[in-house]
């Protein structure tokens, strides 16, 4: 028996001993550090707009935005793509002659206007400027064809009529495709305006 009252003083004492040092005595300080931050995560870039979305942020594509609302191609430039559009700006529409261009933004035009606009794109295949080569033939949606002209950083197109079209801002990208601003409204074969 007298293990047994051994055995239960040591089981007490060691009882003692743990609630003791368990136990709040009111007077200890317990430092915690500071939590460590988290990494900031990298910004996640906003998500490209669509052609026709960056065309109506563009003042100067508003000509060109006004026509394709006019042709009925803005479901179509929406969509997925990949497109590669050859833009003309505002500047390139006003030198059209007045009278020609009212023409054909008329109802009654929208076939003619059609093939103006389709002559300026490219499905299928998003077109970057480092994709060009002298000489190059492009087949449009409108079913002509485009010819590249390269001389040092210069791009030009020449069009269905022989014209010479200054490229003057490529690689503009679109989620959608690519555009490439022009100066002057391309015509396809057999077309004047």
């Amino acid at each position: 028996m007298r293990r047994h009252q051994w055995n239960a003083l040591i089981l007490a004492v060691t009882l003692g001993l743990l609630g003791a040092a368990c136990g709040d005595s009111g007077n200890e300080t317990v430092a915690v550090s500071p939590p460590t931050p988290l990494p900031t995560p990298a910004p996640t870039p906003a998500p490209l707009p669509n052609i026709v979305e960056l065309a109506v942020a563009t003042p100067d594509l508003s000509t060109l935005v006004f026509a394709l609302q006019q042709a009925g191609l803005v479901d179509t430039l929406t969509g997925p793509g990949p497109f590669t559009v050859f833009a003309p700006i505002n500047s390139a529409f006003e030198a059209l002659p007045p009278e020609n261009l009212n023409a054909a933004l008329l109802p009654e035009n929208v076939g003619l206007l059609t093939d103006v606009l389709t002559y300026h794109v490219v499905s299928g295949a998003a077109v970057f400027a480092g994709d060009l080569t002298n000489g190059q033939q492009i087949t449009t949606v409108e079913g002509s064809i485009l010819t590249v002209s390269i001389q040092g950083d210069s791009v030009r197109l020449i069009d269905g009529t022989e014209r010479v079209i200054n490229v003057i801002a490529t690689d503009i990208e679109a989620s959608n495709g690519v555009v490439h601003l022009i100066d002057q409204v391309l015509l396809p074969p057999g077309l004047s305006l």
